[in-house]
């Protein structure tokens, strides 16, 4: 379903909407249905119970590791062939043998990653500055809406004809200022911007990676959390189920159906990363986590407050290993000794 610009096209019909105010008012249409609300209510608190076992903000492996899969998962739904490993290795500055192509895409995405925090999800300037990072060098004007017709087409059979080149602009603006709603529950809307933004096509490439990387920047604006979530994952495992979603969307004319796939993938997600293993973290994976909460100079004793569990023998273990590490710089002696985070 397209909304705004004056026109609204089904599956069978084309209708043209003469006031503007009527367009002002609109927003992109879909069904609250019993199923959408369940699934809010089971992720909300799943949400709640990862954030209170601290699994992901006091475990930077897994982090790591998550964003990776995210990466990997969303750039192989395009054709990607590197796999988790080579991702890995380019993360950690090795050489990896494989299509010059593709190990781009990776860098750009790596790229983009970093940057999820900095931009504003109802920002369009922000929208495109991130399609220009993923997309830089792999095609002619990243950053900027197509200037000509696209379709999808699968075998012989046209699945999807976008909207034309000179609607996107318009098209595009009035979807962040829906963003700007704030009557609409997060999880919906980055739901139903990941839809509508896929109808429209704004781009020449780059619209299914980008579609995904902006709802989880809708996302992360309310839940943090959703930066490490790999739910990119479970699409890329269910990649009919995923177009089969946004296909029955298109037919009816309202993003339901795919606002209940994506939320169901979120939920599933949420339940891996449950019953993931939390084991305890190392003596480097501790002192990395509370690096990331501390800049100033410290000492043992205020270590040992922030891992309560620690025995001072473990914390000066843990200390000293910092610093033949690398991480944490050491001055004073004995009960005056103070350590300090590496920059």
């Amino acid at each position: 379903m397209i909304w705004g610009l004056g026109i609204i096209i089904s599956q069978k019909s084309l209708f043209l909407i003469v006031s503007f105010d009527t367009i002002k008012k609109m927003k992109p249409p879909y069904d609250l249905t019993p199923a959408i609300l369940k699934l809010i209510t089971s992720i909300s608190e799943k949400i709640g119970a990862v954030n209170a076992k601290l699994i992901v903000s006091q475990n930077p492996k897994l982090r790591k590791q998550n964003q990776i899969k995210t990466i990997h998962s969303s750039l192989s739904i395009e054709g990607n062939t590197l796999s988790e490993d080579q991702i890995t290795a380019i993360v950690e500055n090795k050489r990896v043998v494989g299509p010059e192509k593709d190990i781009l895409e990776v860098l750009n995405a790596l790229e983009a990653y970093k940057n999820l925090k900095q931009w504003k999800s109802s920002s369009e300037k922000d929208f495109l500055k991130a399609h220009k990072m993923l997309m830089n060098k792999l095609i002619e004007v990243p950053g900027r809406y197509r200037a000509k017709g696209v379709g999808i087409v699968k075998g012989s059979k046209v699945e999807h004809l976008a909207p034309p080149a000179s609607n996107v602009p318009f098209l595009m603006k009035e979807l962040f200022t829906y963003l700007k709603d704030k009557s609409e529950l997060p999880l919906i809307k980055s739901c139903v911007f990941h839809y509508e933004m896929e109808f429209i096509h704004p781009f020449m490439d780059g619209n299914g990676r980008m579609g995904r990387l902006w709802q989880t920047v809708i996302l992360m604006e309310n839940y943090p959390l959703f930066e490490f979530l790999p739910f990119e994952s479970l699409i890329a495992k269910n990649q009919k189920e995923y177009y089969q979603a946004l296909s029955a969307s298109d037919k009816e004319g309202k993003s339901t159906q795919f606002i209940e796939y994506i939320l169901l993938l979120i939920q599933q997600s949420l339940d891996e990363l449950l019953e993931s293993d939390t084991k305890k973290l190392d003596g480097t994976e501790r002192l990395e986590v509370f690096l990331e909460q501390s800049r100033d100079m410290f000492s043992r004793k205020e270590y040992m407050k922030f891992h309560k569990e620690l025995s001072s023998a473990t914390a000066s273990r843990d200390l000293k290993n910092g610093v033949a590490l690398g991480l944490v710089t050491k001055s004073g002696d004995k009960k005056t000794t103070l350590y300090q985070k590496k920059s």
